[in-house]
């Protein structure tokens, strides 16, 4: 059969799976990130029936869909909204951090990985998934709930930090010197400082040369110019996924909207195509020597993604409840633990740590929906029978119990 024969037969069929997949998790109302994970792991060495010729544009696919992903989530935010959160949330984002992070170093060093691989680890650790929260807050009807704005807040600072940890990953990955290392932050940073200072400054102007009112030259324009700017960000080893990021914040009002309509089943089509391509790479009889480790580090991380929550949510001023929501909603981790993986598996740094990385997604993407669900009304509920015994340790402090209870009830789910 003809080689192109062959590939559309093959990527026809990888599509049309992705999409039966994605309407399989959408009727059972959860994440298809691990049905796209799995589906890879299937077709891919080692698996029940391995690519061939299509692997190579699925390779080209994975890498417009991370750099579609970070663009989608510049786009949700405005430059001043990034430096208002800088200012008012940063304590949130050094807590999470640690947090998080260490967790994962921590898991690298006990199993002789080495610092690099530490570096890596502790990012796919650290980083909470945007997409799934999202998802999650939107079907779950808490958009509207007090402790919101603190998720989102955390979920920003992530973002702006994988502006600097990037470039980090990708100059320890290349091996490069020390000098070299402090160059190319230094560029990231200056390119970044750059970026929300324009944004900031000129937003307007920026979003009027790029606006028009057909969509289809809106459609060329931004993804022209996110892909360029992209390229341009990897030739300067900054990294094409933090380029597409400040073009999507460089964008804002009717213009943000509407790329974000346009481009936004692109985005579900070539994300889903680098969910793929990240199974496809891992071999599934690496999984199993690693499966413990992904297990305690899910256990370990879900527990401190939900203390970060309740930290960050205490600080806020929200009620006990709203605390627990928040700590819950903030477990899954998705996108950009994978992308962070991906980098590593690319430079071949070490092979056990992408079938980790799959392990550990698969759990916390699935568990993510529950804690988000769940983790409020068992943490009432075994509150509730503590209260029982020793009523005064659950009140705020300066509180009689009828205040406290007005403080809970005021975060409700579904209530803005």
């Amino acid at each position: 059969m003809h080689s192109s024969a062959v590939f559309l037969i093959e990527f026809g069929a990888i599509i049309l799976g992705l999409g039966l997949l994605g309407r399989f998790a959408g009727r059972f109302q959860f994440s298809p990130i691990p049905l796209y994970l799995l589906a890879g792991l299937a077709f891919g060495k080692g698996g029940l029936l391995p690519l061939g010729t299509s692997e190579e544009f699925v390779a080209i696919g994975a890498e417009i869909g991370v750099i579609l992903l970070l663009l989608m989530l510049g786009l949700e935010y405005t430059a001043s909204d990034l430096v208002s959160n800088l200012k008012t949330q940063y304590p949130a984002g050094l807590v999470d951090a640690a947090l998080n992070a260490l967790p994962g170093a921590a898991m690298a060093l006990l199993l002789g990985w080495g610092p690099v691989a530490a570096v890596v680890l502790a990012g796919v650790t650290w980083i909470s998934s945007s997409g799934v929260i999202a998802k999650v807050m939107g079907d779950l009807g808490r958009l509207g709930n007090r402790e919101t704005p603190v998720i989102l807040s955390i979920l920003v600072l992530e973002d702006l930090a994988m502006a600097v940890y990037l470039p980090i990953i990708t100059a320890l990955l290349a091996g490069v010197s020390l000098a070299a290392g402090s160059l190319t932050l230094a560029i990231a940073l200056g390119v970044a400082g750059l970026v929300l200072f324009l944004a900031v400054r000129y937003g307007r102007v920026i979003s009027r040369f790029v606006s028009s009112d057909d969509p289809e030259k809106l459609l060329l324009v931004v993804l022209g110019l996110t892909l360029l700017v992209a390229g341009i960000a990897q030739q300067l080893q900054v990294s094409a996924a933090v380029g597409a990021f400040l073009v999507g914040i460089a964008l804002s009002g009717e213009v943000a909207e509407g790329a974000h309509a346009l481009l936004s089943p692109l985005r579900d089509l070539f994300a889903a195509v680098f969910f793929v391509f990240f199974g496809l790479h891992t071999d599934p009889a690496s999984i199993p020597p690693v499966i413990l480790p992904a297990l305690a580090l899910a256990v370990v991380t879900a527990g401190t993604k939900i203390a970060t929550g309740y930290w960050a949510a205490r600080r806020a001023g929200i009620s006990v409840k709203g605390r627990w929501r928040a700590g819950g909603t903030l477990v899954a981790r998705g996108e950009f633990s994978i992308v962070i993986a991906g980098l590593a598996v690319t430079a071949g740094i070490e092979p056990s740590l992408g079938p980790l990385a799959t392990a550990y997604v698969l759990v916390l993407v699935i568990l993510g929906p529950l804690t988000a669900r769940y983790t409020e009304p068992i943490a009432t509920y075994l509150t509730g029978r503590r209260h029982k015994q020793t009523p005064e340790v659950l009140l705020e402090p300066g509180l009689v119990p009828t205040q406290q209870q007005a403080m809970d009830d005021s975060d409700t789910v579904g209530r803005p």
